[in-house]
């Protein structure tokens, strides 16, 4: 195939790429925090290249580097438009990228810095929140076919309409993915501050054990439910085009987790980890009428606004209206208002709030699917800790309860004992005699 027509269509695994022997590797913004981090990079960079590894690295922004310009922005403008913040914020990565290709230059190694526009990285036209829809990575593999270390500025791409985008929250992750799909890539090494996916935030329970291998679909839910460690939407594709990831330390030489389909071993781990979401918030809406489209419409016109919701409830109809509740981030709490406040007297609903008090707390685990129990344990441990449950959302292999902000610490650690997620893999045998040792 001709390079040129080497492109992947985010969405279309069945268009991936063969794989090859390149190793993507990312490297978020406390690894290149300061010079002395910029150097361990790229010496752990060049040890790659050593190995005979062709290296494509991806980075983020310098430590605070996006708050600082977020906060230069707001000096300015309350309301700064998205296309020039979006010019603003891509800076911090193409920053990092520079100044790592000069200290692999130190070690003696040729390397080059792209933007996300020349690596090809194409998105849709949604500034601050844009989503990679092709990937045509030509001047990448004319630079690793001439010995050259490619150093791409995470975060970012160029748009339909020729504007630099950025991708988000997580988007450097999601670059590094998506390159690594579009390369056929042996492995994408996701570098970070931890030494990669605990059972639990080891901040709220120090015995929190390391987990050396996770299922894709078990990460996802890990993410989505308020992870840090990675983004839901890089571990998607990381799961769509069949991409292998490594999560660990840029600090250390130890292995970390590995990221992979579900395997006979992780199918008898009943529950893999137990996580939150501080920045979730709750919205009522109160006396809407019971009539047939209602719902569709609010939440249409959210999805139309960018806003992602999560859970959603609906009260038993009385007096031919009903109450609806949801949690969306309270980042999105702005537009949530304006949406609703604009379908009001459309849809003749009496009235909205919000409760920003709330929070997430969520068991994830491949073995809940053949284990109907483990909802109803989850429920009994809150209910012994004084913890009122709001709001439930399950799946099948995740149970996800929405509770006050302040009781958030003692629920994961109360539960993080009960499923003794301390001591190692629990087995489906070992499940009943769980509650009596809690």
């Amino acid at each position: 195939m001709d390079p040129s027509e080497q492109f992947i269509v985010i969405g279309e695994p069945e268009r991936r790429t063969e794989r090859t022997n390149v190793v993507v590797m990312k490297f978020g913004g406390s690894s290149v925090a300061d010079a002395t981090c910029i150097k361990r990079v790229a010496t752990r960079i060049v040890d790659a290249r050593r190995a005979g590894h062709p290296v494509v690295a991806v980075v983020s922004a310098r430590g605070d580097t996006t708050d600082e310009l977020i906060e230069a922005a707001q000096e300015i403008s309350a309301n700064p438009p998205a296309r020039e913040m979006d010019m603003l914020l891509s800076a911090g990565e193409r920053i990092s990228a520079a100044l790592l290709a000069m200290a692999i230059h130190e070690l003696g190694y040729d390397a080059i810095s792209l933007t996300g526009s020349q690596a090809g990285i194409l998105t849709d036209t949604v500034h601050t929140k844009a989503k990679i829809l092709d990937i045509k990575p030509v001047r990448i593999q004319k630079a690793l076919a001439e010995g050259k270390i490619v150093l791409v500025a995470g975060f970012q791409g160029v748009s339909e309409d020729k504007d630099i985008t950025t991708l988000g929250r997580g988007g450097s992750d999601t670059t590094a993915v998506a390159l690594a799909a579009a390369l056929g890539a042996e492995v994408c090494e996701i570098y970070t501050d931890v030494e990669g996916v605990f059972t639990t935030d080891p901040r709220i329970v120090p015995d929190a054990r390391k987990l050396d291998v996770i299922s894709n679909e078990e990460l996802l839910e890990l993410a989505a439910s308020g992870a840090k460690v990675m983004m839901a939407r890089s571990v998607e594709v990381a799961r769509r085009f069949d991409i292998p990831l490594h999560i660990r330390s840029s600090f250390t030489t130890t292995p970390g987790t590995w990221v992979g389909q579900d395997d006979a071993t992780m199918e008898q781990a009943i529950v893999s980890g137990i996580t939150y979401a501080l920045d979730d918030c709750k919205v009522t809406i109160h006396g809407l009428p019971d009539k047939i489209g209602v719902a569709a419409e609010i939440f249409s016109a959210l999805a139309k606004a960018h806003v992602n919701i999560d859970v959603i409830i609906q009260n038993v109809s009385e007096g031919g209206a009903a109450d609806i509740s949801f949690t969306a981030s309270e980042g999105d709490l702005s537009k949530v208002g304006e949406v609703l406040s604009s379908l009001k007297e459309k849809l003749g609903f009496d009235s909205f709030d919000t409760d920003a008090g709330v929070a997430k707390v969520t068991l994830v685990g491949a073995g809940m699917r053949t284990y109907p129990g483990v909802a109803a344990m989850m429920f009994e441990v809150l209910a012994e800790n004084g913890i009122n449950i709001m709001m439930i959302s399950t799946s099948t292999i995740k149970v996800s309860c929405v509770i006050q902000k302040e009781h958030v610490e003692t629920a994961v650690k109360a539960l993080h004992k009960a499923y003794r997620l301390h001591e190692g893999l629990v087995s489906r045998q070992e499940v009943f005699g769980l509650a009596s040792s809690k």
